[in-house]
């Protein structure tokens, strides 16, 4: 069979099973319900379970399983790959519930649910770097996470919560690299020093901090902030002599200016320092187009550009300038 075709079934497997909504008997006791419910969850079923457990919660609120439910319900969602859903029911959990024995178990799932969320169905099949995407689902994980080792540190979902938190701090500080190298090869150099301040400030332990200090020597040394860049260079050399940016002890600049600029341009980001007066009418867009018509006249063939000459020597009509030439 086709891929296609193979493709085509499963989307509309896909979309019915989605659009099916499961019927629940109404004469069904707490007990039963809850049961089944159950056996759905171990069966790996969790859309079934899902609308289960709501049913039980909303029949039976003072319910004996009316609590289990919600939490249940938590990680019913997170199975399911709903994230959202999985960390609104966690909150609503430990907002009813606060001093619930198992409140640290709500804490923990929308943690992993935060962390999970990154982490989706594509990324699961295809290397992608985590460090270059939006850390927003990232720094919510970290923060999860960080509530139930305060609130709980002597929850059995601490450790795992406390070595999740390792690396998402690590990848945090990546993603605040790649923000200053970006800057760096922008030539924003003062957002790259502000950048590389932020990382060595925040992700101490880290081994984003050598890079942090890096990317300070580097916009200093382009600033002409020839102090911060010594004093950060010298941290650089004292902390981190294996450095990739040091060479012999010498710093190797990553990105070099095409040309040098004065301090006029790098105070204010060009605005008020031009290479040279522009003549009367042009402006710098008009000379950008000039320079691409003269560059693309240089590319032409030296046989080609012979017969242009020798066309352009020619006697022209009015009519001929008139039509462009159409009509000759």
């Amino acid at each position: 069979m086709p891929v296609n075709k193979l493709l085509l079934i499963a989307a509309l497997a896909l979309i019915a099973a989605c659009s099916s909504k499961t019927v629940i008997d109404e004469n069904l006791t707490e007990n039963e319900l809850y049961a089944q419910a159950q056996e759905d969850l171990g069966s790996s079923r969790y859309s079934t379970a899902i609308e289960k457990l709501k049913a039980l919660e909303s029949r039976y609120p003072f319910g004996r399983y009316a609590e289990q439910a919600q939490l249940e319900l938590i990680y019913a969602y997170f199975k399911s790959v709903e994230p959202e859903a999985a960390r609104a029911a966690a909150d609503r959990f430990i907002r009813l519930h606060p001093q619930h024995p198992s409140v640290d178990y709500a804490y923990y799932i929308k943690g992993l649910s935060s962390f999970e969320q990154d982490r989706g169905l594509i990324s699961r099949f295809i290397p992608l770097d985590m460090t270059k995407r939006d850390p927003g689902a990232a720094r919510d994980s970290f923060n999860e996470f960080a509530q139930l080792t305060s609130r709980s540190p002597n929850s059995r979902y601490a450790p795992d919560a406390k070595a999740r938190m390792i690396y998402l701090r690590n990848l945090l500080a990546a993603y605040e690299v790649h923000a200053g190298d970006y800057y760096l090869k922008r030539k924003a150099y003062v957002a790259a020093a502000n950048r590389g301040r932020y990382i060595v400030e925040n992700f101490q332990g880290t081994p984003a901090v050598g890079d942090g200090l890096a990317i300070m020597t580097e916009a200093y040394h382009h600033l002409g902030m020839q102090d911060l860049k010594q004093t950060s260079l010298d941290a650089l050399k004292l902390n981190y002599p294996e450095h990739p940016s040091l060479d012999g002890g010498e710093f190797k600049v990553t990105y070099k200016q095409k040309e040098e600029r004065s301090w006029l341009y790098r105070n204010t980001v060009g605005l008020f320092d031009n290479a040279a007066p522009l003549p009367p009418g042009q402006t710098r867009a008009s000379q950008d187009v000039i320079q691409q018509y003269e560059d693309a006249e240089e590319a032409i063939p030296g046989e080609l550009k012979e017969g242009l000459q020798g066309e352009e020597e020619k006697e022209r009509s009015w009519f001929s300038y008139l039509t462009f030439g159409l009509f000759d």
